[in-house]
């Protein structure tokens, strides 16, 4: 079994390769900046409701999960974004984020609380002209309050489910940059066919990507869910028995249940993640999981360092270059064992 356990510095990777060429601060580069006037107003309906955004912002919250990574990528830097305690750094930072800003000598932003108890006091301290949370788990509520403050760009459908493309195009439209937004879609696009055309084999080659919770528990991430959309976008095929399984209600996974693991007994490749040794060991030494034969011979990519996840786990012009060419190698090892 090929597993990540340590990550050191050499994982990170040059976050802001794809972002395009000549884009700064927004009060950096005055030309562009006129450019993009000729884009506004805009209007963003959203399932919560819709933004009305009259000039370019310069002053962008982000909230949820993605949402900074295309802001920074695009030449902008947001004055506040939502913490991450899980998968970001010892501040909140995810480090993607964090590196392509300090790269370029900006400050970072402020840090906001997030998810149920979302500091409202840390985002009017921010002073925003938008605030963009295409891809979170907003309320009614909580964008009711934050549409007082700011226009406010929550999802298009239900909560968590944003395409990663379609949440790039939402930035990039909120912000004037709807272009610029469509060349990052296909730099990312491109970048992942690049491994697919470097790695055949991966055509023929079915995978699922399984999630536990608890002993006993199991399911499997659908192909329209970051996890398995990235590992498509890189050659690798869905074992075909996953989209015929009924899609829990507000989400993009099935439930299975640890009895019905055989369902997984043809797939090549087995992906999944543990937020520690401890849930991998419980899991494993449940017996119906330890004889899923990608488990049994080892050709599984198994993670649970915090960073790597969240990462895998997005599709964002930040997101994917930090965390490329490990996640290949990791799928290069485990094809070792097919």
């Amino acid at each position: 079994m090929f597993q990540l356990r340590v990550l050191g510095a050499g994982l990170a990777l040059a976050a802001t390769t794809i972002a395009l060429t000549g884009c700064g601060s927004v009060t950096a580069h005055d030309e562009s900046s006129d450019s993009r006037t000729s884009e506004f107003p805009v209007s963003i309906e959203s399932a919560l409701g819709t933004a009305e955004i009259h000039e370019q912002p310069e002053r962008i919250v982000t909230l949820g999960q993605g949402t900074a990574d295309t802001v920074v990528a695009l030449g902008l830097t947001p004055v506040a974004v939502e913490a991450d305690p899980w998968g970001g750094d010892s501040e909140g930072y995810q480090p993607w984020v964090r590196e392509a800003i300090e790269q370029r000598g900006d400050e970072l932003p402020a840090l906001i609380d997030g998810g149920t108890e979302l500091d409202i006091d840390a985002v009017i301290a921010a002073d925003p002209d938008v605030i963009l949370a295409p891809q979170s788990g907003l309320t009614q509520e909580q964008f009711d309050l934050l549409s007082g403050l700011a226009p406010t760009v929550a999802y298009p459908g239900e909560a968590w489910t944003t395409p990663w493309d379609e949440q790039i195009s939402i930035i990039g439209t909120a912000l004037g940059l709807a272009d610029e937004a469509t060349t990052l879609t296909h730099e990312i696009i491109d970048s992942l066919g690049a491994v697919a055309e470097a790695h055949p084999q991966w055509g023929s080659t079915s995978v699922v990507y399984t999630y536990t919770s608890t002993p006993g528990t199991l399911g499997v991430f659908q192909p329209s869910e970051p996890r398995v959309a990235i590992l498509e976008l890189m050659g690798l095929q869905s074992a075909e028995f996953i989209t015929k399984l009924p899609v829990d209600e507000g989400t993009a996974s099935s439930t299975l249940g640890l009895e019905n693991a055989d369902k997984l007994n043809d797939a090549d490749l087995l992906f999944t993640w543990f937020s520690d040794e401890a849930s991998q060991a419980a899991t494993e030494a449940q017996p119906l999981y330890a004889q899923i034969p990608a488990i049994e011979r080892g050709s599984d990519v198994t993670i649970y360092d915090h960073q790597f996840v969240t990462a895998a786990s997005l599709i964002t012009p930040l997101s994917v270059p930090w965390v490329l060419d490990d996640y290949t190698a990791l799928i290069e090892n485990a094809m070792e064992n097919l």
